[in-house]
């Protein structure tokens, strides 16, 4: 846990009752003393997060953790609807206190590749049928946006990440600078920059984050660039 915002310490200190993925738990431990934990597996997202709105009517002041920021993937947008389902009366109110997303947080690892327009993709297909999630790809690669992928390997899914490349290596040279962070900001982070004919060799697992430059991306130094488009 290097890098967390203060007002998500302050929220999490101040809480009666923290709710999240057994994992996430874990990674904020030191700052749990005396509270209440509901932590539960994957695949449990909407019994967690009801537990936390049940919580909330119960009068607790919860703490619902997400990792990197909860309004990417994260639990902030299931927290919500859940809560919408009560009348206004009885509702408990929903914060949602921005954190760092990983997007973010890899990108600063790996230079600054984001400096121009961007698409953010999650290979997962648990709730996104893979069809969909291709078609996304292949209009970012299209478009020559930067493609950041969420969940890009796990030991279920292997095949996606090479039909990703393949699909933008029809839009872009087999040279395109790619990055791999893994444990963005946490103990053992770890970077890697590649390019697009073989980052798919390197480790790759569901703490990696990936990032596929656009068509004027380039190394220098170990560090990743996309020009914002000032005349140097």
């Amino acid at each position: 846990m290097l890098d967390m915002s203060p007002r998500a310490r302050e929220s999490i200190e101040n809480a009666d009752v923290i709710v999240g993925y057994n994992t996430y738990v874990q990674l904020v431990s030191e700052l749990l003393t005396d509270k209440k934990i509901i932590g539960t597996g994957m695949m449990q997202e909407i019994e967690r997060c009801q537990s936390a709105v049940d919580q909330a009517l119960a009068g607790k002041k919860v703490a619902v953790i997400s990792s990197g920021d909860p309004g990417v993937y994260g639990m902030a947008g299931l927290v919500l609807e859940l809560a919408m389902k009560y009348e206004a009366a009885v509702r408990p109110e929903v914060i949602i206190v921005p954190g760092i997303s990983a997007v973010g947080a890899s990108a600063a690892v790996l230079g600054a590749p984001l400096m121009h327009d961007f698409a953010v993709i999650s290979l997962s297909d648990l709730l996104t049928p893979w069809d969909v999630i291709r078609k996304r790809v292949e209009m970012a690669a299209a478009g020559d946006f930067v493609i950041a992928l969420y969940n890009p390997k796990s030991k279920r899914r292997t095949s996606q990440i090479r039909e990703v490349r393949e699909i933008v290596l029809k839009h872009r040279t087999a040279a395109t600078p790619v990055g791999i962070v893994h444990h963005a900001t946490r103990e053992g982070e770890n970077m890697v920059i590649s390019n697009l004919n073989d980052f798919t060799q390197e480790f790759i697992d569901m703490f990696s984050l990936v990032i596929i430059g656009n068509s004027q991306t380039y190394v220098q130094e170990n560090r990743m660039i996309t020009p914002r488009g000032y005349k140097l």
